[in-house]
């Protein structure tokens, strides 16, 4: 897959709440990176790492649904930026709110190899009663 294509399937495994296939993008030895993550940034390393944090997600009450994206096409054909935010809901509380993202994908071999996630974790917080 193109990085646009790994991108669109991620949208719809996360729409469909489906956290736990996300991790099946991704190359075995691949890097998530994530800079502004509280309380303090962290690295996963792995296919497998990045699988059990998603199987975890996907217990917790979070729902999200990504609109608004802009592509953001780079020089590097294996590269791409890309801008959204989630509409996120609380199903144990039903609060909502809305997370601006900006991810850095790079694919190779159609897999997801490195990703730099820059999320507002502030506002994921919020959304969970933080």
């Amino acid at each position: 897959m193109t990085p646009r294509q790994l991108w669109d399937e991620r949208v719809r495994i996360i729409n469909e709440h489906r956290w736990a296939d996300l991790a099946d993008l991704y190359a075995e030895d691949a890097i998530v990176e994530m800079a502004f993550a509280t309380p303090e940034p962290f690295r996963i390393s792995g296919r497998q790492a990045l699988a059990e944090r998603l199987t975890s997600m996907a217990q917790g009450p979070l729902r999200f649904e990504v609109h608004d994206a802009v592509i953001h096409e780079t020089a590097d054909p294996e590269t791409i930026i890309v801008e959204y935010r989630y509409l996120g809901t609380n199903t144990a509380t039903g609060q909502t709110g809305e997370i601006n993202n900006i991810q850095l994908f790079r694919s190779r071999d159609g897999e997801l190899v490195e990703t730099h996630d820059y999320h507002d974790h502030h506002a994921i917080g919020l959304l969970l009663g933080r």
